[in-house]
């Protein structure tokens, strides 16, 4: 498992690894091949704030094998900080795909979240393009800010029962990472991972940004306009704050 800090770079306390997408996705292979249990957690700068000041969302990060840079604020802060990452990693592009891979290599899938009928259109759509994919089981809970502990109980079990070597879940950041870390050891999954809304994404029902608004880092104005009562308060209320915490950080030398 990844604990060599030297892969990992501080941003506001989190440990973010310093992975590109390539990188990633062989960890994730490698854990499946090799019997190894992976947590991954994908983390924009939204979660990196929320991070800074709740203790235990930061330890959630910091605990597990995988912390993904969602975005090209967060590559940026780690060149400031003078410990490059070496590429974004979100869960729109790893997805779909390492759908490939996992075709390629017989890795099997669990998807769980998203709204009714996402995660079933989803698995469809990647078996289209990947006929090899096997896709285990589909799951979308029922929206609650938290799970109560027979329902947590009954969909580990049904995850545990497909047989699937990765759990995808698409719960909305950090609720995702929460409900995995508490379920980890129940689990018989390889490997599983929070990625937002890359299952609407994936699935087709939500269009993604332009290539050159992604490399500019602009993919959140795009989301900002399609989506303008939900992430208004991310992208304009809370997101302006996190350079001059980086600069801060920098300055202070830690």
């Amino acid at each position: 498992m990844e604990r060599n800090r030297d892969e990992r770079v501080s941003v506001l306390g989190t440990l973010v690894s310093r992975y590109n997408l390539d990188e990633t996705m062989q960890r994730m292979a490698d854990a499946v091949d090799n019997g190894e249990k992976l947590r991954i957690c994908v983390t924009p700068v939204n979660c990196l704030l929320w991070a800074k000041d709740d203790d235990n969302l930061r330890d959630i990060y910091n605990s597990a094998e995988i912390v993904t840079a969602d975005g090209v604020p967060v590559v940026w802060a780690s060149k400031w900080l003078g410990k490059p990452i070496r590429g974004r990693v979100t869960g729109l592009d790893l997805l779909p795909q390492y759908a490939e891979i996992a075709a390629e290599r017989g890795h099997s899938f669990f998807f769980m979240g998203a709204g009714e009928g996402v995660a079933d259109q989803l698995a469809k759509k990647l078996k289209s393009n990947y006929p090899d994919l096997e896709v285990k089981g589909t799951y979308s809970p029922p929206f609650r800010e938290r799970f109560s502990e027979e329902e947590s109980h009954e969909m580990v079990e049904m995850i545990n029962r497909s047989g699937a070597d990765i759990l995808w879940v698409s719960l909305t950041a950090p609720k995702q990472d929460f409900w995995i870390v508490e379920n980890m050891d129940r689990l018989k999954v390889k490997v599983a991972i929070g990625v937002g809304a890359a299952f609407d994404v994936a699935a087709g029902r939500i269009t993604r940004s332009p290539v050159w608004m992604q490399k500019a880092g602009l993919e959140w104005l795009y989301r900002l306009i399609k989506e303008p009562g939900r992430l208004a308060g991310r992208y304009l209320v809370e997101a302006p704050k996190f350079i001059p915490l980086v600069i801060l950080q920098k300055w202070r030398g830690e």
